[in-house]
């Protein structure tokens, strides 16, 4: 059975445009225990809606879809890259990564206040108090819900 998530991203670090114009990309970068073990549960032809974080208007905009399950993330390795963590090595990786793909854009894309609004969205991860994991389930219920909310412009 397939699972759900949402992957946060700020547009102008990686934008749902330019995955459109990659094809896939490797969700790398994610240095939060919580979030990474949520990529170790990807299964392959997982969906997840591709949100666009720390912005006037924060949305999900997209549907993607995992192609590569977890393996380690090669950023922790790269001495001057920004995601460099000298506790993770190839022999001994503390942080993973999956691959997605480009699926399709939503309709219309859906606020975050535009979810806050709707009732049958309350225990979705994203909108409860102090929830910043930039890789979180979406339960089959949400999924459905958000997607119908994408059908009409806000």
């Amino acid at each position: 059975m397939s699972r759900y998530w949402l992957f946060k991203s700020e547009p102008d670090a990686y934008s749902f445009e330019q995955l459109r114009k990659d094809g896939t990309t490797p969700w790398s970068g994610v240095r939060n225990f919580q979030a990474r073990n949520n990529m170790m549960e990807m299964q392959l032809g997982d969906l997840g809606f591709f949100y666009h974080s720390s912005i006037a208007e924060p949305a999900a905009v997209g549907i993607v879809r995992v192609v590569k399950t977890a393996y380690p993330d090669f950023t922790a390795f790269e001495k001057s890259g920004e995601y460099y963590d000298p506790r993770s090595t190839p022999e001994k990786p503390k942080w993973m990564m999956v691959d997605v793909e480009y699926v399709e854009p939503l309709e219309h894309p859906v606020t975050l206040a535009r979810m806050r609004a709707e009732p049958r969205l309350v225990a979705m991860p994203l909108l409860k108090r102090g929830q910043r994991l930039s890789v979180q389930p979406v339960m089959p219920h949400e999924w459905k819900i958000v997607l119908e909310l994408s059908k009409t412009p806000a």
